[in-house]
């Protein structure tokens, strides 16, 4: 059997994990993930992750790339890309290099999309640096 491992010529391992498989907490894989189960917890991976059509994940997803079918609520954030499958329920941010979503997706969030990892000209507007409302003048006395 061991045979079988040294003729891959890929190198990767392909994992899956069915519709009938519930996991709490968080899992790290390295190779490909074919999941097709429900998660409550984050997914952490240099790999590929490859979301079925009855997928329900609750927490966040960090991997190389993500195929998303089924429901995700977290933010997903991919080194190389994220393709959404139509039909798929998202409701959370997305940060990727490469970003593909079909027609008929459900999608909530933000989302950062940078092939170049080109750095803003103009630095973002935070809290601190917004420009200040003046306060209402007071009536009355003192």
């Amino acid at each position: 059997m061991d045979n079988m491992s040294t003729n891959n010529t890929s190198n990767t391992s392909k994992n899956i994990l069915n519709s009938d498989v519930e996991i709490k907490g968080n899992v790290k894989f390295s190779g490909e993930l074919i999941f097709d189960g429900k998660l409550d917890g984050e997914i952490h991976t240099d790999g590929v992750l490859n979301l079925g059509d009855g997928a329900v994940i609750n927490g966040n997803i960090s991997a190389q790339s993500v195929v998303v079918r089924g429901k995700v609520n977290g933010n997903i954030n991919a080194k190389e890309k994220i393709d959404i499958k139509s039909r798929a329920e998202l409701f959370g941010d997305l940060r990727a290099t490469k970003l593909v979503i079909e027609e008929g997706v459900t999608y909530v969030g933000k989302t950062e999309v940078n092939p170049n990892k080109v750095s803003p000209t103009t630095p973002p507007v935070r809290p601190a640096d917004a420009p200040k409302i003046p306060e209402p003048a007071k009536v009355g006395g003192r």
